[in-house]
């Protein structure tokens, strides 16, 4: 919690969770912060999740000066290791999302990829990696997809790989295990995971430059995930006769490599900041059947949810890259928060700059095509928008949301401004503000300004990198 004194008022800043100081785990990266890699085990199938220390380390954490909150969290990881590693004869079956963040969506990045991940005894003893497409193929039945869907990428059908279409996670689980039972499979799961691209670059910022043999290839931070998109994808669109079904078996043979020098890291403090981190960004959302455990997610904020609950002022801005190709990774954005309390309904003008620094267009990039959700309380009305054409609008989880066609020319930038006003009967003398970031964006600088009742105005910078909490206190 950081406390910011302006004139005889406070500014508070809440974060979800504090910066971690101390060991929670390496076992988030082994649930899934290896994303498209530490799923894809070795040949063999049986490789040892690796982690049966971790009781120790709950223990030893008694007697450290770590916060409430860390604790607890320390106290989830350790809940969920030893539901994966219990010694009970039980096989449990996890569905792991893989989603590209250089094509976002909005419950992160596009779904091009899912493994389905058995674990009996803390052993991985069954993997299946599969094509999104190749799913999408076995489905028969024609559901009618979301009206932007329709109207910017022009498909009559809404299959398994644009699932996750939502903001809010479980959503997107129920929907995915929708369209893969409608494949003809049965999606009797006791988990699901999403992970996002973005997770492989982290790594490769603790591991260092990692080869793969055979392959006459490198990959290094930062820029690791875009170097093996080149390799899997422009190296068979140059060489059409190549067999394009197994173009991604580097991916099978660069996970036993990686699992290999994180555990030979010897540091689990970095390992664990790592993995926070990315429960933190959202990079890592999990949702499992069982009860317990998902409530014990719930409670640490890492189930990747749209809150329902928030009883104030309430911002998430959801991008949905609908050009069909990786520019989010040319992409950046900064935003403004500016709401005016003196007028009879509260006004809010909303500002967000798009760059598009792509140097060119090609098989990778092109300008930028988006699909903008704006949510914010519920009744609230909207006014007018600049350099964005409205086509959408809509109630859900407790929030109303407006929608946004964005274009963005590769070079250039746009100036999108979104006015509308908070709902009738809005309470003005306690004012609270919560934003939310979307799965799959990188960290982004934004501004808040806040003119009071009373005609006393507040600034506030800080950076969208996680879930952050704004609160005005006389």
């Amino acid at each position: 919690m950081y406390i910011i004194k302006i004139k005889n008022s406070i500014l508070v800043l809440f974060k979800n969770w504090t910066k971690k100081k101390t060991i929670i785990t390496a076992a988030i990266l082994i649930l899934g912060g290896g994303g498209f890699f530490l799923f894809k085990m070795a040949s063999s199938n049986k490789v040892s999740i690796g982690i049966g220390s971790l009781a120790a380390l709950n223990k030893i954490s008694n007697f450290l000066p770590i916060p409430a909150d860390e604790k607890k969290e320390l106290e989830v990881m350790n809940t969920l290791v030893q539901n994966f590693t219990q010694n009970d004869g039980t096989t449990r079956t996890f569905m792991v999302m893989l989603q590209n963040d250089m094509e976002l969506r909005p419950g992160g990045g596009f779904l091009g990829q899912y493994a389905i991940i058995k674990v009996n005894n803390g052993k991985v003893v069954s993997t299946f990696v599969e094509d999104a497409n190749l799913l999408d193929q076995r489905i028969t039945t024609k559901v009618a997809p979301p009206y932007p869907i329709k109207r910017m990428l022009g498909l009559k059908t809404w299959k398994f790989r644009d699932s996750n279409f939502s903001p809010d996670f479980p959503t997107n689980v129920a929907k995915a295990e929708y369209f893969y039972r409608l494949s003809g499979r049965v999606a009797n799961f006791d988990g699901v995971i999403a992970v996002n691209t973005d997770v492989f670059n982290d790594i490769l910022s603790l591991t260092g430059p990692i080869s793969v043999p055979g392959y006459n290839v490198t990959f290094a931070a930062p820029d690791g995930a875009l170097k093996l998109e080149e390799y899997v994808e422009k190296y068979y669109l140059d060489n059409p006769g190549v067999d394009t079904q197994n173009r991604k078996n580097i991916m099978k043979d660069l996970a036993p490599i990686i699992i290999g020098k994180l555990f030979s890291l010897g540091n689990i403090s970095k390992l664990a900041d790592l993995a926070h981190k990315e429960f933190q960004n959202r990079n890592i959302m999990v949702n499992f059947n069982d009860t317990a455990l998902q409530s014990s997610i719930e409670g640490v904020h890492w189930d990747g949810e749209v809150t329902k609950d928030w009883a104030s002022d309430y911002l998430m801005m959801n991008d949905a890259n609908m050009g069909a190709l990786k520019t989010d990774y040319y992409m950046k954005r900064t935003v403004e928060y500016n709401v005016d309390l003196t007028t009879d309904r509260p006004t809010v003008t909303l500002n967000i700059k798009y760059a598009n620094t792509a140097p060119a267009g090609n098989w990778r990039t092109s300008d930028y095509h988006a699909y903008l959700r704006i949510y914010v309380p519920l009744g609230s009305t909207f006014v007018s928008s600049h350099m964005v054409s409205k086509i959408s609008d809509a109630d859900e989880f407790n929030k109303t949301y407006f929608g946004f066609k964005c274009d963005v020319l590769i070079g250039g930038e746009t100036d999108a401004t979104i006015v509308y006003q908070l709902p009738e009967g809005f309470n003005k003398d306690d004012y609270r503000l919560l934003i939310q970031k979307q799965s799959g964006v990188e960290d982004v600088p934004i501004t808040v300004n806040l003119k009071t009742k009373d005609g006393q105005t507040y600034k506030q910078t800080q950076t969208l990198n996680n879930d952050l909490k704004f609160e005005f206190k006389k």
